[in-house]
């Protein structure tokens, strides 16, 4: 299941942070000068995808900054993870710091950057503290040019413009016209904003090469990839495989589950719902996943037991997402809402007569209004619960719910 090198390899990460010299005793040295400015070629041959949600080729992401940096570009290493479901970057944080740091560096060196900044989500204490030791162990011109950033707590504060935001006014709230960060980001300069698993996997394809990466897949899947799964599993939480496998062989690798399940969220907010018999069978791979309308998104695999009600557990994601919206556009402000509105009466038993045909008809209108993504993965969450859980809401329509959950009937 995993690759013969993988990020959490070494120390458990249960044991906190691998110090520099375990580090590079484990991993050797990192590539520096000339070695480093050819890791743009190296990345794009091998395939690597941005691990943060929206798996854009890294290697073309760098190349975009290089191209425009003129030696004064600013690297963005993105940790703020406001995804609930996710546990991925705070855990690579917290128990491999030099690893994410190596990745960093490397990209300074790659697109010609002074600044390099570790944007952590404010909640992510253990993770900020152990980047922080790590620049000190570093010492020199690392903590010249390297420094914590915390991210405010969010969904959105880790979107891309909306952290380049932040650096530069204070306000964690994406934007969007051009300039866009890798054309005029922080301080005006050309910016790589970069998700850590993103930096931590470049580190290890400077080391060991494009081919090692390639075949550390199950093809035609490439590279390892941290998952986080939760809901009755054995051992829920973060687990490393190699992408193309399946979710039945990561529930193994998880201990198995503990009760039986209808469903499971694939991708986390962003992603979508499936039947846990079509789940359980996916391959890990996200063009495989992307060619079945799935996305694998930041590598979330959360399981729904089978005696909780689809509606109630849909109804707390949109509710969230309507809270944790940007606030900026109709889109998020009244249509979203309104969703999340209509799907709590749903859920709480006091249906208005057309909530079920009006969420229906509002979450295939509002994908491509909005002003950042934020609505449009609430939608897609939406239009895939409304599939799988087609017979419950129907039910609920009804004031009715076969969990027994206590219903009133609508007017």
């Amino acid at each position: 299941m995993r690759s013969p090198v993988g990020l959490l390899d070494g120390p458990p990460p249960a044991a906190g942070a691998e110090g520099l010299a375990s580090h590079e005793a484990r991993l050797g040295r990192l590539p520096v000068g000339s070695e480093a400015q050819g890791l743009i070629p190296m990345l794009e041959a091998s395939g690597l995808q941005g691990r943060g949600g929206a798996g854009f080729p890294v290697g073309r992401k760098w190349r975009s900054v290089a191209e425009r940096s003129g030696g004064r570009a600013v690297v963005l290493a993105n940790g703020a993870e406001g995804e609930l479901l996710s546990m991925k970057d705070r855990t690579l944080m917290a128990a491999r710091p030099h690893l994410v740091l190596d990745g960093a560096l490397l990209a300074a060196e790659a697109v010609g950057a002074e600044r390099i900044a570790l944007y952590v989500g404010q909640e992510h204490t253990a993770a900020s503290a152990s980047l922080r030791r790590a620049i000190t162990e570093r010492g020199g011109e690392v903590m010249r040019r390297a420094g914590v950033v915390v991210a405010p707590s969010g969904y959105v504060s880790g979107e891309a413009t909306a952290a380049v935001r932040y650096l530069n006014k204070g306000v964690a709230l994406p934007t969007s016209t051009p300039p866009r960060p890798f054309e005029q980001g922080v301080g005006g300069r050309p910016t790589l904003v970069q998700n850590v698993e993103s930096l931590a996997l470049s580190a290890l394809v400077a080391r060991f090469g494009d081919a090692w990466y390639r075949e550390a897949g199950r093809r035609p899947a490439a590279g390892p990839a941290l998952v986080t799964v939760s809901g009755p599993v054995a051992r829920p939480g973060v687990h490393e495989i190699a992408l193309g496998t399946t979710v039945s062989e990561l529930v193994a690798a998880a201990g198995g589950l503990q009760a039986h399940v209808q469903a499971a969220l694939i991708g986390g907010y962003f992603g979508a719902w499936l039947p846990s018999e079509q789940a359980l069978a996916l391959s890990l791979d996200p063009a495989a996943l992307r060619a079945r309308g799935v996305a694998f998104g930041c590598g979330v695999v959360a399981f729904l037991p089978a005696a909780v009600c689809g509606v109630a557990a849909t109804a707390d994601i949109i509710s969230y997402m309507a809270a944790a919206s940007a606030r900026q556009c109709g889109p998020c402000l009244f249509g979203l809402r309104a969703i999340a509105e209509a799907t709590g009466r749903l859920a709480g038993g006091t249906p208005a007569p057309e909530d079920l045909v009006r969420i229906s008809r509002w979450s295939a209108q509002l994908p491509g209004r909005g002003g950042c993504r934020h609505p449009d993965g609430a939608a897609g969450l939406m239009r895939s619960a409304l599939e799988v859980f087609a017979e419950e809401f129907s039910l609920h329509q009804r004031g009715a719910c076969q969990h027994g959950a206590p219903q009133r009937k609508a007017a």
